[in-house]
């Protein structure tokens, strides 16, 4: 398996324990079970500083393109944004509907903007 391949592999297996460990977490109900909430953040901690360094990898065979810069700049906002909802949902305040249903749809729009990411740094020639 090439590196490409590998890179691309660990990022759909880190996506997918942040995404099983969720539904775990949302179905363990209120209040949050510490230890699934932690292993929760800890995999979408491991999946951040994996992709930040794969970035970074990249950019020292070769600069980065301006669309490159943007795609990257999007998954991270996707990504922030998604902490932030899920910290707040995670205290013991009740939040709005609208907090949750955002951390409901990010995920899958910081799945996609990852994939485009990869696609473009993956992919260049």
């Amino acid at each position: 398996m090439s590196a490409t391949q590998l890179r691309i592999v660990n990022t759909g297996l880190f996506f997918l324990f942040i995404f099983l460990s969720g539904y775990w977490l949302s179905h363990s109900g209120k209040p949050l079970n510490v230890i699934i909430l932690t292993i929760h953040k800890s995999i979408g901690l491991a999946a951040g500083v994996f992709l930040v360094l794969t970035v970074y990898r990249i950019h020292q065979v070769a600069p980065l393109s301006p669309i490159e810069i943007t795609a990257i700049v999007v998954t991270v906002l996707f990504f922030a944004g998604n902490v932030a909802t899920g910290g707040l949902l995670s205290t013991d305040k009740t939040m709005p509907a609208v907090i949750l249903r955002l951390h409901q749809i990010t995920p899958y729009l910081t799945v996609l903007s990852t994939a485009v990411t990869l696609y473009l740094l993956l992919g260049r020639k």
